[in-house]
């Protein structure tokens, strides 16, 4: 016998969990070649440019026009009519306004040039580090759909999320943390929890929701007055559970519970010690706007901060929903001037700060940083001053390990409405960040109602010309 079946014989599993712990052991790491799920193995098809996945996700849709995407036809045009000018869609509330410039103005940053609205000072001053892809295109113009689509690859409710997707196959390089992880910044996007499931994945691969502060999850804390009664605790439920499985067969629900008390019991300590941001200088907490009047920005900037020590312990994929701004989220059918404002004011220093604090640690070069949403907005008015949605055309950006920085990549027509060259869709971001973590996305695969099923679906390409 092995040490571990003594221990979990005498002891029931969690007994000899802690007592390895205590020694100083560690369980394998799935990152070295063991198999998971359906039999995929969890090392990596070719060398890997990046560790972990950082995904901002700006919720509601950011207009491509009014931030990385200038258009000077739309001021010359402003308020004429766009039936004049070009087709116009049928769009999600179909109250079609007249050609409507940028409330911000455009500057050229870095040795690259590339063209920032002023809606973003901070982020604008990385932007040499930053592939910026002005072709992106969605299949879907309505938010639940498009949010599916974005973090399953399919328009659906059911499918893995992107971040399980990357924790089957890649598992965790931290034993006491999950591979994926989401920091909750007040908004959950339209479509709920689901975006940040397993779908049809054992359901151990799914988000572990935290909020950025302390405790930043609910029962994190211990309550029993020792740690022998916990341990006993979760002992005697581990053995009932066990007992079913061995009368009955493998139960995902039920194998997936055992492993998810082991991981909370492990978590109790990991957890608090990564939310205490104590440690962290004074110089660190001011590079990502800990110090603004701002609350919306200090929130955000505490969850940059949480994602880059998550970064640091391990964790494969995290990502980022927004503040919960006066405005709501970026999603601005009326008052765009001051709802775009008031989201970027949220986010912008604390995505710089991240950037910068990740570069000079030595992070960014096996981190991918993904900053996106689910559509772009319409180069017309909804009504007199909003925009309403458009999947023809967004511009997203990414930056980190792989990415060649500095680059431009696809053109937009000149009002921003539709794509010209390179359309990229979704399935081909996905690609991209699946083959930047070592993965060919057409390998990774989960047989489910008969047949191999994938991130991708059937299709995806690889983005190689804003790679290195």
């Amino acid at each position: 016998m092995t040490r571990r079946e003594i221990l979990g014989l005498c002891k029931g599993g969690f007994g000899g969990l802690a007592l390895l712990g205590l020694m100083g052991a560690r369980r394998p790491s799935l990152s070295q070649g063991n198999t998971l799920g359906k039999g995929f193995s969890t090392k990596p098809h070719y060398v890997p440019k990046a560790k972990s996945i950082i995904f901002l996700y700006m919720d509601g849709g950011i207009s491509q026009v009014d931030s990385f995407d200038p258009k000077p036809r739309l001021e010359k045009e402003n308020g004429q009519d766009p039936y004049q000018k070009f087709k116009v869609d049928a769009t999600q509330f179909n109250n079609i306004g007249k050609i409507l410039k940028s409330p911000w103005s455009f500057k050229q940053y870095g040795e690259s040039g590339i063209w920032v609205s002023e809606l973003f000072p901070h982020i604008a001053t990385c932007v040499d580090d930053l592939a910026v892809i002005r072709s992106m295109v969605s299949d879907f113009p309505e938010h639940t759909n498009a949010n599916y689509f974005l973090h399953t690859g399919h328009g659906l409710q059911g499918r893995p999320s992107m971040g399980a997707w990357t924790t089957y196959g890649l598992g965790s390089e931290n034993d006491n943390l999950p591979g994926y992880m989401v920091l909750d910044g007040g908004l959950i996007p339209p479509g709920g929890l689901d975006n940040f499931n397993s779908g049809f994945l054992p359901a151990s691969y799914q988000a572990s929701i935290l909020k950025a502060q302390n405790p930043p999850l609910a029962n994190i804390l211990p309550k029993e007055s020792s740690d022998a009664i916990q341990l006993g605790k979760l002992s005697f439920a581990e053995k009932f559970d066990r007992t079913v499985l061995a009368r009955i067969g493998h139960v995902d629900e039920i194998a997936s519970a055992i492993k998810n008390y082991e991981l909370a019991y492990l978590m109790q300590t990991a957890v608090p010690e990564l939310s205490d941001l104590n440690g962290e200088s004074k110089a660190t907490k001011r590079l990502y706007g800990m110090d603004s009047p701002d609350v919306h920005t200090r929130g955000y900037a505490a969850q940059c901060l949480m994602a880059r020590r998550m970064v640091e312990r391990g964790v494969r994929f995290i990502e980022l929903t927004c503040p919960k701004v006066k405005a709501d989220r970026w999603d601005q059918h009326n008052n765009l001037k001051e709802g775009h404002e008031l989201n970027a004011h949220a986010v912008d220093q604390p995505v710089s700060g991240l950037l910068k604090d990740l570069k000079r640690r030595g992070l960014l070069e096996t981190t991918l940083v993904v900053f996106a949403g689910e559509f772009g907005r319409t180069p017309f008015a909804q009504g007199t001053n909003g925009r309403d949605h458009n999947p023809s055309a967004f511009s997203i950006w990414l930056a980190g390990a792989g990415v060649r920085g500095g680059t431009v990549f696809g053109t937009t027509d000149e009002y921003g409405y539709r794509v010209l060259e390179h359309p990229t869709t979704i399935h081909d971001l996905h690609a991209t960040m699946l083959h930047l973590l070592g993965i060919d996305h057409q390998r990774l695969t989960y047989r489910f109602s008969g047949r191999d099923i994938r991130l991708t679906d059937v299709g995806g390409r690889v983005v190689t010309e804003v790679l290195t």
